[in-house]
This record gives structure tokens, C-alpha cells and sequence, in this order.
């Protein structure tokens, strides 16, 4: 593969926005010729002018390429004539939504970044040829750990950094992230007499969300019959800032935990492992294609039925799918043994993290399966009248013909 065409946002602080940009980045540092499509509209938020990538943006001219990625949700894919149709996405439940798989069913490929991921499609109807697994990755030199911490403090005016103990979660605001939970489990698990804090870098990119943030807080507080001022110190910090400053808050940190209900890769947990903290996470979804006890404080979960009151539009994409919750007693004894010294993973999750997860070995992986698709339009005569046949039937995803032919039918 020579060129590509790539279509996604890479202006803003999302994680589908790091992943265009992490793959764009290596692929044309390979020397891939890449026109870049933006996708103006996927997020109201932008980076600031100053952080966003210039070369990136001045690849639009059109060039030559047989492969349209497309980053997006399967929805949203616009299809280019006479091109293969590759849709990157991720998913954090146990099932896709029909409309996904009846959508991607008419691409021809489906890219994912885990494991979790593949078999939420698979489960749902997709055929599991019809969906590769590329990981995504971290700059290590970025997140080197190396960046100067950031000077924060506490209400009082005391320096963060003189606590001993310094957790850190980077979460927006929404139902999936379960800041409730983990916000209990730190109740729970500290007291006012602890050595510690927890620094929530909280994403409130929709309107009235630190409102509703604070009810949720108080009904919490209310239900426990406790209040957040009677645990060790919590530091609530938002605003969208770019790579280089994220990197400053993990150096200002000794641990970053999550109690996610699920993740398709979640950056900041890659990117805290690159910088060296320990690490508190969920076993379950993303988390288990590159974390284990070996380097990190897992913390059982169990599914339950994936919902969001407060935002009708994900309750209905989730609608019929599981996440898993984190087992809160063991994640407030995990606390509980961070803040006593006593958590020590034999191995390095740094180590593992930057030597695995390079943007080299996933863009080397995503040509690989990009490879194999054009291969097999040049070798299979009847590729092209089948993907037409596939785009005009008018039969079900499910009884419908699959675009890119089974390499090892059965």
C-alpha cells in the first residue's frame, strides 16, 4: 500500500481524534501518501489552535489509493466510489447495535482495536472475517514521565504535590466513565487523617454537565449519609488542553485508577502506564489486551445491563448490551493498599506498554490488514460484482451476501 485516503476528526481532544492522528502520523512518517478528509462536525470541542497538527491538515490533496478509512461510528462512514470501504471503530459493551452491523455489513472491512471490541461484533451478526483487530498505541516520548509535574493545589492553598499519595483519573462526564463509583469507592476506602488525593481531570463538554455533575454528587453524599469533605482531599480540574500538558499531570501523580463500565482502548490508562504510575483498572472490555497483575491492581467486575438515563441517545445506542461493573469493595481495598504503601506489581507496566503498543508496530499492523484487503481484490475475479451485488441487494444485513469473501471459508 502506497496511499490512503483517511476520513476523521484530528482537531479535537477525543479518542477517536488521538487514533486519527496517531495513525495519520506514523503512516506518512513511513512515507504512506495520505489525503486527509476531516470530519468537522464529530466534536464541538476543539484543541487549541497552538496544539493542533499542522502537517495533518495540509494533506488534502487528492491522491491515487484504492483504501478509504474512515474513523467514525458505522453511521457516519460515507462511502467512496470505487474504493474499499474501511470502517476503524470501537465499542465498550457486549453487543453492537443491529444498525452498526447492518451499516458496516455493506463496507468492507470492519477495524477494531481490541479483542473486547471483535467479539461485541461478532456477537451481534458480524462475520468475524469480516473484522481485524489493529491495537492502538502511546507516544512514548511524550509520555516519558520526564515532563515537569504541574504545580496544582488544593483548596486550601496546600501544594498537591505534598501529598505522598497521588491518584489520578481523566474521565468525561457521562454515565460510562462511573465517576459515582469511583468517587464512592475513594469515601469509602480514605479519610480526612490520609496522606492523599485524588485528581479528577473531568471532560464537561455538554451543556449544563457541572450542574449535573454536582446533583449526582450530592444524591451520592445523600445516599452514603457522607460527604466528600470527609475523604482524603478530592481536586476537580477541568478544560481541554493538549498531549504535552496531559503529559505534566501524569508526572504530577504516583497512580491513575478507573472504574470504568467499559473502554474500547482508553488513552489515559495507556498513556499513565507509559509514564510509569501504577496503575488500578477494571478487568474487564480494553483493559485485558494490555494490562494484568502483573503490572496492575485488577479489580473483578461483573456485567449488568448498559444504561444512561441522562443521555437518551447512548441508552438507545447501548439498548440490549451489558457493561461490567467494577467490583467496589475491591476497588476501595485497592485504594486502601496504595494509600498504606503496600501495593507493589512485580513487573513494570511502563516497560510493557512502550515496547508493545509503538504507533510504528500498530501502523505497521493496520498496512498489514489493509494489504490483505487489496490483495484480494486483485486476486478474486469476482470481488467487484460481488460488492455491487452486496450495495444493491435489499435483503437483511443478516441474509445478505458479506462483501470481502471468507479467506478460509469452511
Amino acid at each position: 500500500m502506497k496511499s490512503l485516503v483517511i476520513r476523521g476528526s484530528f482537531r479535537a481532544p477525543t479518542g477517536y481524534d488521538q487514533t486519527v492522528r496517531g495513525f495519520a502520523r506514523e503512516l506518512h512518517r513511513q512515507g504512506i501518501a495520505i489525503e486527509m478528509r476531516d470530519f468537522p462536525n464529530w466534536s464541538a470541542v476543539k484543541l487549541p489552535t497552538e496544539a493542533q497538527d499542522t502537517i495533518l491538515a495540509s494533506l488534502e490533496q487528492p491522491v491515487d489509493a484504492q483504501t478509504f478509512l474512515q474513523f467514525c461510528l458505522p453511521t457516519q462512514v460515507i462511502p467512496g466510489p470505487g474504493k474499499l470501504n474501511v470502517n476503524f471503530t470501537v465499542f465498550e459493551a457486549t453487543r453492537v447495535p443491529d444498525v452498526w452491523v447492518q451499516e458496516n455489513r455493506r463496507h468492507d472491512l470492519v477495524v477494531v482495536p481490541t479483542e473486547s471490541s471483535r467479539d461485541a461484533w461478532v456477537r451481534s451478526g458480524m462475520p468475524g472475517h469480516r473484522v481485524r483487530v489493529c491495537p492502538q498505541a502511546v507516544d512514548a516520548s511524550v509520555f516519558s514521565g520526564k515532563a515537569p509535574p504541574l504545580p496544582l493545589r488544593l483548596e486550601n492553598g496546600s501544594p498537591i504535590a505534598g501529598c505522598r499519595t497521588r491518584f489520578l483519573n481523566v474521565a468525561e462526564f457521562g454515565a460510562r466513565k462511573n465517576l459515582m463509583g469511583l468517587l464512592q469507592a475513594w469515601m469509602e476506602a480514605t479519610s480526612q487523617a490520609d496522606d492523599a488525593v485524588l485528581i479528577v481531570k473531568l471532560g464537561l463538554h455538554t451543556a449544563n454537565a457541572w450542574d449535573r455533575f454536582l446533583h449526582q454528587l450530592n444524591q451520592l453524599e445523600q445516599r452514603l449519609g457522607r460527604r466528600l469533605e470527609d475523604a482524603a482531599p478530592v481536586a476537580f480540574i477541568h478544560g481541554v488542553v493538549a498531549e504535552e500538558e496531559m503529559a505534566r499531570f501524569y508526572a504530577t501523580a504516583t497512580h491513575y485508577i478507573s472504574l470504568s463500565f467499559g473502554e474500547g482502548w482508553d488513552y489515559p490508562m495507556v498513556e499513565a502506564a507509559a509514564s510509569g504510575l501504577k496503575l488500578i483498572a477494571p478487568a474487564h472490555s480494553a483493559y485485558l489486551a494490555y494490562l494484568d497483575s502483573s503490572i496492575a491492581t485488577m479489580i473483578p467486575s461483573r456485567e449488568i445491563p448498559a444504561e444512561d438515563s441522562d443521555n437518551p441517545c447512548l441508552s438507545e445506542l447501548f439498548r440490549g448490551a451489558c457493561w461490567w461493573e467494577p467490583d467496589r469493595v475491591c476497588a476501595a481495598d485497592a485504594i486502601r493498599a496504595a494509600v498504606n504503601g503496600r501495593d507493589a506489581p512485580s513487573a513494570s507496566a511502563r516497560d510493557k506498554i512502550t515496547s508493545k503498543f509503538t504507533w510504528e508496530r500498530a501502523a505497521s499492523r493496520l498496512i498489514q490488514i489493509l494489504d490483505e484487503l487489496e490483495s484480494l481484490r486483485a486476486k478474486i475475479p469476482s470481488f467487484e460484482a460481488l460488492r455491487s451485488n452486496k450495495r444493491a441487494a435489499t435483503r437483511s444485513a443478516h441474509s445478505a451476501p458479506d462483501a470481502l469473501p471468507d479467506p478460509n471459508p469452511s
